[in-house]
């Protein structure tokens, strides 16, 4: 006899990491706000970028903020913005790549919310962000060198996420689908 309670979920239901902010983490180019855009759509949730809200707050772009304050008062804007979105309410939230190294960002997030960290090959993420010239921190240098670099430096802090999902060359959708399946753990 047949019994719907007898049958496996299809789609097991979330963990408890979504019922406090996802935050997305990881090198410019990870597709943190593509990823993140979609990711809230498929949880029902709300949407934040930080770069727009601290552009919003500041009244000029990210590259206009560090040509003219420069990247430690960027930082420092980054960091107030991102307290203020970590309230306690579920949503997605996409950060600057620079964010999670920031001490007190990084320790925020993760007591306050779930880390996820997009992990992508620096030959990838120097494909990806050829296409726009809106990165400070690329402006008038080969991607490639400073990605690398960039990694060195930061993969070990990203790596304290509480999840890791590899962010390959394949289509955004991929890389939801494979942090939806970690949220269901």
């Amino acid at each position: 006899m047949y019994s719907p309670r007898a049958m496996p979920a299809a789609n097991p239901p979330l963990t408890a990491g979504t019922r406090r902010p996802i935050v997305l983490v990881g090198l410019m180019g990870a597709g943190k706000s593509t990823v993140g855009r979609r990711l809230a759509g498929r949880l029902s949730l709300p949407f934040v970028d930080a770069d727009s809200e601290i552009e919003t707050a500041a009244g000029m772009t990210v590259s206009e903020i560090f040509a003219k304050f420069g990247e430690p008062y960027f930082r420092d804007g980054e960091r107030r913005v991102i307290a203020r979105l970590i309230d306690g309410r579920p949503k997605v939230i996409a950060t600057g790549g620079g964010a999670f190294v920031n001490d007190e960002t990084r320790a925020l997030i993760l007591t306050q919310a779930t880390a996820i960290w997009l992990d992508a090959d620096p030959r990838v993420l120097a494909e990806r962000v050829k296409r726009r010239d809106t990165r400070p921190l690329l402006s008038g240098r080969d991607p490639l060198p400073v990605l690398r670099d960039l990694a060195a430096v930061r993969n070990p802090l990203y790596a304290l996420a509480h999840i890791r999902v590899p962010s390959a060359n394949a289509p955004h959708d991929v890389t939801v689908s494979a942090i939806l399946k970690e949220l269901r753990k």
